[in-house]
């Protein structure tokens, strides 16, 4: 049994991003600081956007940005600058890189590959358990899902966001490379929430990703068929497949921090910090672990670390309406781009709007939906 004082589970975004943090910061030099994965990750697994109004410390490693968005369905469609903000593309293996990159230059900081099968709370002590060895640390951070308590409870409804993309290339220079489809609506819905996310990130090159909102996930070929109708309804059949990416992300008000205790603390998806209403996770996992780090630093409670605000609320609302009547989501979609600039929602959805701003947005959606899920929630 080995001791640290740090143990960070799982190496995706969020713990390399808080392992990344550690190492930046003085304060860690003399801790010793454990990264446990199966893999080392270093390819293209994931693409992951975000829109910002500033140069962030993740400028050197976006591939692409838009300052303009579109957006479609069949009750609304819009291209708009979404300026002071861009929407902005990472991909995962420029990422990984720079992050192992930093990582290298500190001794003090260890990745071991292992199968964590789980994580024990003792009396003054986390306990991380390998299929080869057991760690001990006063501090875990974990990014892993290892309870399926969020599936089996219903106080909260789950609803999972899946996809598949293609990223393709074209011989023609006809892409608009200006504008990225945050939503188009305009796909077949068959009684769910579903779109097509489209990245045009050169003249010829593009990430097609057909995406839902639903419970159910599809067999991998009714995502191909989708995407194949798609390009062909925009004349685009002489392609080639670059790469592909397949995901499936929890949405779900759950209280994934309940299960933080004094010595572990459940970060990324395990914490509940992806977006419930959306998915994104990036910008909200950026905040997060520039907080937590401060947190760890000052040396407060885990377990007192993530605190319910209003837009927990107002996802959770969206959720119960979505998780009864899935295919009101293009309707719902299509009201608040209709009734609102797109820089607005942005803000909103980034949770930095005030409330008289979450009133004049909430006025301008389907208010007797609303009203019935608060109603509900409340008696």
């Amino acid at each position: 049994m080995k001791n640290f004082d740090y143990i960070i589970i799982g190496a995706g975004a969020s713990g390399l991003m808080m392992a990344y943090r550690m190492s930046k910061d003085v304060f860690f030099d003399d801790k010793n600081i454990l990264i446990l994965d199966k893999e080392k990750k270093n390819q293209n697994d994931r693409t992951w956007c975000y829109w910002e109004d500033i140069i962030d410390e993740w400028q050197d490693i976006v591939s692409k940005t838009w300052n303009t968005i579109i957006f479609k369905s069949d009750i609304y469609s819009t291209q708009e600058s979404i300026a002071p903000y861009q929407y902005k593309m990472i991909r995962s293996s420029n990422f990984y890189s720079k992050i192992w990159d930093q990582l290298t230059l500190k001794s003090n900081i260890t990745f071991k590959k292992a199968d964590v099968t789980h994580v024990n709370q003792l009396d003054n002590i986390a306990e991380v358990v390998t299929t080869e060895q057991v760690y001990t640390s006063s501090t875990v951070l974990n990014s892993v899902l290892f309870s399926n308590d969020y599936k089996q409870q219903s106080e909260y409804p789950l609803i999972q966001q899946h996809f598949v993309g293609f990223f393709i290339k074209i011989k023609e220079k006809v892409f608009d490379d200006s504008a990225a489809t945050f939503m188009d609506f305009t796909v077949s819905q068959n009684g769910n929430t579903r779109f097509m996310y489209v990245l045009p990130y050169t003249k010829n090159e593009a990430l097609f990703e057909y995406t839902l909102f639903s419970k159910d996930l599809l067999s991998y070929d009714d995502y191909v068929i989708e995407i194949e109708n798609y390009l062909s309804e925009k004349n685009i059949t002489d392609y080639e497949i670059i790469e592909k990416e397949q995901g499936s992300i929890p949405m779900t008000s759950y209280k994934f921090w309940k299960h933080n205790s004094k010595n572990i603390i459940h970060i990324g998806t395990a914490g509940g910090w992806s977006k419930a209403s959306t998915g994104f996770t990036f910008k909200n996992t950026t905040k997060k672990t520039a907080e937590l780090l401060n947190y760890i630093k000052a040396n407060k409670p885990l377990t007192q670390f993530h605190n319910v605000n209003k837009f927990w609320l107002y996802d959770l609302l969206l959720l119960d309406i979505l998780s009864k009547r899935n295919e009101l989501g293009a309707s719902i979609f299509g009201q608040m781009f209709q009734k609102n600039h797109p820089t607005k929602i942005l803000k909103f959805l980034d949770e930095e709007t005030t409330f008289l701003e979450d009133l004049s947005i909430q006025l301008k959606m389907p208010v007797g939906l609303f009203t019935k899920a608060l109603l509900k929630r409340m008696f």
